[in-house]
């Protein structure tokens, strides 16, 4: 998260460009500007799943599950792989997320031990009730950029 609320003038960041070789100051000020925004968004997204009994990372674990339907799930490695989130964190929330009914597991032929982690029909189910609201929330606050409430 971004937590300044109040972005530095063009003039306090000139007057660091001044002082500091090689500081850009309109693009510090259009990075400030891009890290405000995006922290509002999140705040607003993270919201968004919180009223919906989920969290960013078991929203992300059934996106990324959901967006290779051909491969029959993912190995639990696999989704690690593409989030930016630790193994570790990806394991647990698998877990949870399969005693809750959202995720299942099946077989990897000719391995025993592995197994592709799946959606089920309640994890599809809620993806699906979520995306929606979640496209929807993205368009609005998209919407505003230059209104000054996002």
């Amino acid at each position: 998260m971004f937590f300044l609320k109040e972005l530095p003038t063009r003039a306090m960041l000139q007057s660091y460009s001044d002082r500091y070789s090689g500081m850009d100051a309109g693009a510090v000020a259009e990075a400030l500007r891009l890290l405000r925004r995006a922290s509002l968004l999140m705040r607003a997204l993270e919201a968004y799943f919180t009223a919906h009994t989920l969290s960013q990372t078991r929203f992300l674990i059934l996106i990324v599950i959901d967006r290779e339907p051909g491969q029959g799930g993912l190995m639990g490695r696999e989704i690690a792989d593409r989030l930016d989130i630790s193994r570790p964190v990806v394991t647990e929330t698998v877990k949870a997320m399969t005693r809750a009914g959202l995720l299942g597991s099946a077989p990897v032929p000719g391995d025993g031990r592995a197994k592709r982690i799946t959606l089920t029909p309640a994890g599809r189910a809620v993806l699906a009730d979520l995306l929606p609201g979640y496209f929807a929330l993205i368009a609005d606050f998209m919407a505003r950029e230059g209104d000054g409430t996002a």
